[in-house]
């Protein structure tokens, strides 16, 4: 049931509205996943790696549905993305564990209370990771940011950046960090090429 590196690379090039829109979240992922296996490479653990690598590839899928007809993303619902790309690998007939991916990583886990309290446009439910996978693939991707130019982010800057969201979210990136470490982030900034800040 879990699609393979291919197949995943495959969706990603049928959904992408355009070869830019492919790179930039399609890198992205692949970087997320470069990013939990080597912070998975440091523990031992009964984590599912194959779980782990998918879910990473698949966790931003959703991005290419807030494209326009004029190529725009769609900025102002950013926030949409992961519960668009839970909806869309469950319309491939992927099963619900890959698809939490999309909807439980954005920032460290958005809550009920979240939802209402900033009156986000999503359906109103708890988005937090709940299993290993699903924590460890969120917070590798707290590493990486599809800004332009893509940067990669340290703890400490992306600690700073979500402190505007309140001292729990702090205190829940700092667990994550405690509980997986921190990656080489230098090695992967070189590989690819972007600037770590």
């Amino acid at each position: 049931m879990i699609p393979t590196d291919e197949q995943i690379r495959a969706l990603h090039e049928r959904y992408a509205p355009t070869g830019e829109a492919f790179e930039l979240v399609h890198s992205h992922c692949q970087i997320v996943c470069a990013l939990a296996e080597q912070l998975l490479d440091r523990r031992r653990s009964a984590l599912d790696v194959a779980l782990v690598r998918a879910g990473s590839l698949l966790h931003d899928i959703g991005v290419y549905r807030l494209y326009g007809s004029a190529g725009q993303l769609d900025q102002e619902n950013y926030i949409r993305h992961g519960v668009l790309g839970h909806a869309l690998v469950r319309e491939l007939g992927l099963p619900e564990s890959l698809a939490r991916f999309c909807s439980h990583h954005t920032g460290v886990g958005l809550t009920r209370a979240d939802v209402l309290r900033q009156r986000l446009p999503l359906p109103v439910a708890d988005y937090t990771a709940e299993t290993e996978e699903e924590q460890l693939v969120m917070y590798a991707d707290k590493f990486h940011s599809k800004t332009t130019p893509a940067t990669f982010l340290t703890a400490a800057s992306y600690a700073a950046g979500v402190r505007k969201f309140g001292a729990d979210k702090v205190a829940r990136f700092a667990a994550l960090a405690e509980k997986f470490g921190e990656p080489d982030l230098l090695s992967l900034s070189r590989r690819y090429q972007q600037p770590l800040i």
